[in-house]
């Protein structure tokens, strides 16, 4: 989950034992904040939009794509505005995409469903006698008694 240097030279974004993803294959862009700031965030572009295009993308196995597809769509994006830094906000928005993508590429387990026991029935039915009983030794005593 970190950009770190390729074996080959390139930087990559580190996001599973899995998967690299080279950063020539992200798009930047860079803009002023929006919000309150004064000059500095009317003047300096520091808020950070990072975009993986997910169809395209040569980084990715087969498997890996079409979970990627079917989850977050073709195009992932994440940004980041909320440092003054634009370097520290380019750090944000690739941590961010990197989980993004790290949470769409995990493998949810099946679920199957279960029925109760036979004892489990057995013990709330008597749980439920129990709780009658305790509650009819509370009432007031009828006008017969």
């Amino acid at each position: 989950m970190d950009a770190s240097e390729q074996p080959g030279g390139g930087a990559v974004l580190r996001v599973s034992r899995s998967l690299a993803i080279p950063l020539g294959e992200l798009r930047w862009r860079v803009t002023t904040p929006g919000g309150p700031g004064g000059q500095h965030a009317n003047r300096t572009q520091s808020r950070v939009e990072v975009r993986f295009d997910v169809g395209s993308s040569p980084s990715l196995g087969p498997r890996q794509r079409a979970a990627l597809l079917d989850r977050l769509g073709p195009i992932v994006t994440a940004t980041a505005s909320e440092d003054r830094s634009q370097a520290r906000n380019r750090a944000l928005a690739l941590e961010r995409l990197s989980q993004r993508l790290a949470a769409g590429l995990r493998v949810r387990p099946v679920r199957r469903p279960t029925a109760p026991s036979a004892a489990a029935r057995a013990r709330r039915v008597q749980e439920k006698r129990q709780r009658g009983v305790v509650k009819r030794g509370r009432q007031a005593p009828g006008p017969e008694d």
